[in-house]
């Protein structure tokens, strides 16, 4: 199992648009040379920010701004938004193991509830990571301040 890195590059859009806002018109050209990959995977990538409702483009201007304050937008809510669940799983379980097997008609009671509590607690620490946190990370790297 792996997150895709659509994921990250999200994060590095935001990251980019919070650093350059006031420098340049940010742009999914200017975020693919950032990010160093095809603006058309950029365009895709902010389609589903739009329609998770955390930034608003304006289409030929590069305007790309968030809907909600940096502190109100966590990791989680970026990973939800790019990466949706399949009936909200993040384990791919094999639905029909063999119920004839003593090891397949068992395997759902031994792991469902373990694979359930790990997604929890990788849930719950992607909530404790937002985008401001981010923000202020990268300031300081740079030796910005607000």
């Amino acid at each position: 199992m792996q997150i895709s890195s659509r994921f990250t590059i999200a994060l590095h859009i935001f990251a980019c648009v919070e650093v350059f806002k006031d420098e340049y018109r940010i742009t999914s050209d200017f975020l693919a040379g950032s990010i160093n990959t095809n603006p058309v995977i950029i365009r895709k990538i902010l389609t589903k920010l739009k329609s998770a409702g955390l930034i608003t483009v304006a289409r030929g201007t590069g305007g790309i701004e968030l809907t909600k304050p940096l502190k109100e937008i966590t990791f989680y809510d970026v990973y939800v938004a790019i990466e949706p669940l399949e009936n909200n799983e993040l384990f791919n379980f094999h639905k029909n193991p063999n119920p004839e097997c003593p090891v397949g008609k068992n395997i759902h009671k031994l792991l469902d509830s373990k694979l359930e509590t790990i997604q929890k607690a990788m849930e719950n620490e992607m909530k404790k990571y937002t985008l401001e946190s981010l923000k202020n990370e990268i300031q300081e790297i740079l030796g910005k301040k607000d």
